[in-house]
């Protein structure tokens, strides 16, 4: 631990007002983040409301592909937006991507839905989400930079730690006014028409945002550095065109930011859909849960950002990725007994399986919407258990055996889906399976009386808090790794790309995994291997930051 601290070098003293305007830009980018994260929060109704074109499965994992359309876009808008605030300065940048990001919010208010407009529903809401993402591409370096160009060197990790909180307030924002809607209008009325009042409350949201980003000052570093003469005239080229940079954007990203982005969206989003989809909780009380977890876990951002001013960036970051990595299996398995315990107990006493030859089988996702899963014996049977959310596993047969589902010590073949009225003996082999489940003990869904409540919380807290673990830092670590004439453009891209890439589309791909394996923990490899990863790469390439000055006289 350093003793030091203390007398680390500062770029200048806080001010009481300089305080004010970090929180003032704080607040600004609460209200963006809960723009962004409710759709994540929706995205079973907007699964059945735009994708109800295709089958329920594939709908599901296409509304979580729409969310990672946001996401996917990202790095441009840190391209396009990180060149304009470190050529024009931050504050004007962010302004701009605030403004994108509300009225895209508040029109997907506004969208009508499949069965009214068909397929131009969900390509307007992938538009709006693309819109969204950009805007974040943009938001997030702008306030990460311009609160830490405020801060004192020796507390540069606690003050940007409060920027971190903000994407977990604007998560818990989005929450309780979900949670408020659907208690207020019902879980009827909700999933008809009420889930566009949270969207269309965004612009409100925004003309609060937009007045509070008014009230600020231009960052002081960046001021001083117009004033002298000495911006970029050419972000792109020195932030990627020279390897010196280029490398540290890359040991940024493959070193810290890669598996903070998983650990981050598995403790937030995954977990969230994991209790929603898999073990089948109501999706208030999936959402109550999730809210109570971030309650107590939020404080750890500003626990974890003040602690790196002491102890490092580095061994907090690493420290975060590597326990989620050995502890992720037990702690999910845990939710899965604690949530559904009828479904755990299940599982474990009579175990599913789909008996088959691994030809006849397809993997259960449709993009398109033109399979409907009854081609083969296998398909028919693996598309009722996905379909019903039901754990199973996989057993190889001989080439040409009709395949067949086993609930415990019950085997039920499959329809040969040449036989004559394929459509009457699916019907029946359907009903047969459902029966057998629920003579097993799998329940349709999980039992509000039987959940483990605390354990569940608890649980949640644990996995919110290696959020902020690995997110605290973060900010103070990428704002010192790179110069201050290119810092918008160098930090940026590597965070959207980290978060946008590896983390946005972990939901997409974990869920994918899943229906292909019929394993429920079978998507908890992806985050496990990237987390692992970022673990070795940030353990021999990734510096440590910590006491580095950020003014450009500072780093010459």
């Amino acid at each position: 631990m350093r003793d030091d601290a203390a007398d680390l070098p500062k770029h200048h003293e806080a001010t009481q007002s300089e305080k004010l305007v970090i929180v003032a830009s704080s607040l600004g980018t609460i209200f963006e983040w809960y723009d962004f994260y409710l759709y994540g929060l929706l995205a079973t109704i907007i699964s059945a409301r735009f994708f109800s074109g295709v089958n329920e499965t594939t709908g599901f994992i296409l509304a979580l592909a729409a969310f990672a359309a946001g996401f996917a876009v990202r790095p441009f808008g840190a391209l396009l937006f990180g060149r304009i605030g470190d050529l024009v300065g931050r504050k004007n940048t962010f302004l701009v991507t605030m403004a994108i990001m509300g009225l895209s919010t508040f029109c997907v208010g506004l969208l009508p839905q499949y069965a009214s407009a068909g397929v131009a529903a969900p390509v307007l809401l992938v538009l709006l989400r693309l819109l969204q993402g950009l805007a974040v591409g943009g938001e997030y370096g702008g306030a990460a930079i311009y609160v830490g160009e405020h801060a004192p060197d020796n507390r540069r990790g606690l003050y940007t730690s409060f920027i971190q909180t903000t994407a977990t307030f604007g998560l818990f924002a989005a929450l309780l006014v979900v949670i408020g809607t659907r208690t207020l209008i019902g879980e009827e009325a909700f999933a008809e028409w009420g889930w566009r009042i949270p969207f269309l409350l965004s612009i409100l949201l925004l003309a609060i945002s937009m007045w509070i980003r008014l009230q600020l000052a231009e960052s002081p570093v960046f001021q001083r550095m117009k004033a002298e003469g000495r911006t970029s005239k050419a972000p792109w080229r020195e932030s990627f065109g020279r390897w010196s940079n280029l490398k540290l954007v890359l040991i940024a990203l493959f070193g810290a930011i890669a598996g903070e982005a998983v650990v981050w969206y598995t403790g937030q989003f995954y977990a969230l859909f994991f209790l929603e989809k898999t073990l089948k909780l109501s999706g208030i009380g999936a959402n109550m849960l999730m809210a109570a977890a971030l309650i107590i876990a939020t404080p750890g951002f500003i626990f974890f950002g003040w602690l790196s001013d002491r102890i490092g960036r580095k061994p907090i970051i690493l420290g975060g990725c590597l326990i989620a990595a050995l502890t992720y299996f037990p702690l999910f398995d845990a939710l899965s007994r604690a949530a559904n315990p009828a479904q755990y107990e299940a599982q474990r006493s009579s175990p599913v399986s789909v008996l088959a030859d691994p030809a006849d089988c397809s993997l259960q996702f449709d993009p398109i919407g033109k399979n409907k899963f009854d081609a083969h014996s296998c398909d028919i049977a693996k598309a009722l258990l996905a379909k019903s959310g039901i754990p199973y596993s996989n057993v190889a047969a001989p080439a040409g055996t009709i395949a067949s589902v086993r609930v415990g010590a019950t085997a039920l073949p499959a329809p040969d889906p040449a036989a004559p009225d394929k459509a009457a003996a699916i019907k029946a082999f359907q009903g047969d399976v459902k029966a057998a489940l629920a003579s097993a003990g799998y329940p349709e869904k999980a039992d509000p009386a039987r959940v483990n409540t605390p354990l569940v919380i608890a649980i949640l807290t644990l996995l919110v808090l290696y959020v902020t673990m690995v997110y605290g830092p973060i900010a103070a670590l990428l704002i010192e790794m790179f110069p201050a004439r290119i810092r918008y453009t160098s930090m940026s891209l590597p965070y959207h790309i980290g978060n946008g890439w590896f983390g946005g589309f972990l939901p997409t791909i974990a869920f994918a995994m899943v229906a292909a394996t019929g394993d429920i923990y079978y998507g908890l490899w992806y985050p496990i291997g990237v987390a692992a990863l970022t673990v070795v790469v940030g353990l021999f390439l990734l510096p440590e930051t910590l006491g580095r000055g950020i003014d450009e006289e500072a780093q010459r």
